[in-house]
């Protein structure tokens, strides 16, 4: 479900899927090649929420923002992620069930563990690996772990065309296309 919240509405590009089960509301941009899986929750009823290009959020998975927050490009966001985060720069991945409080920051090539919480007010190093509750710079990613991101960004680009092409998507989200986002 796409809506928008008094003035604040949605703009979504033409080439990104949304989930007809997935809810989308208020300052939300949808960059090219993004994909919002059933279940996913982007509220914006606030703050704007800027989505890059290529970025992949989750079934189950929710962003909200205690600030404008901005996600970058080629973003995995894993099934039943919670992110208040302000700055999520690119190629970084957000494990299954990983929480990432308000007004944090996390660096480009960052890996998020599955179930790991990054703290409030936290700024994570970019080409890091966090680990644990509360969560932790454990070292810097490896090859193998940039591999991964990789290939799970990749396996949901394609996914976003099948869906799209399966006529999946929210039947609202023409109304909300926009191909300057």
């Amino acid at each position: 479900m796409i809506r928008s919240f008094g003035d604040k509405r949605p703009r979504i590009h033409p080439t990104a899927f949304v989930s007809e089960a997935a809810y989308v509301v208020g300052d939300v941009e949808i960059g090219e090649g993004s994909s919002v899986w059933p279940g996913a929750v982007i509220r914006a009823n606030r703050y704007k929420i800027r989505i890059g290009k290529h970025v992949n959020i989750q079934d189950n998975s929710v962003i909200h923002a205690d600030e404008d927050a901005t996600y970058g490009d080629y973003i995995t966001i894993g099934h039943m992620a919670l992110s208040h985060a302000t700055v999520v720069e690119d190629h970084c991945l957000i494990g299954n069930g990983a929480t990432i409080n308000g007004y944090s920051t996390i660096r480009h090539h960052s890996l998020i563990a599955a179930g790991a919480v990054v703290l409030e007010r936290v700024e994570i190093p970019p080409n890091s690996l966090v680990v644990g509750a509360p969560g932790e710079v454990r070292r810097t990613v490896m090859e193998r772990h940039l591999e991964l991101m990789e290939r799970y960004n990749t396996d949901y680009q394609q996914y976003t065309k099948d869906f799209k092409e399966a006529g999946l998507q929210d039947p609202d989200q023409e109304k909300y296309a926009d191909p300057n986002v």
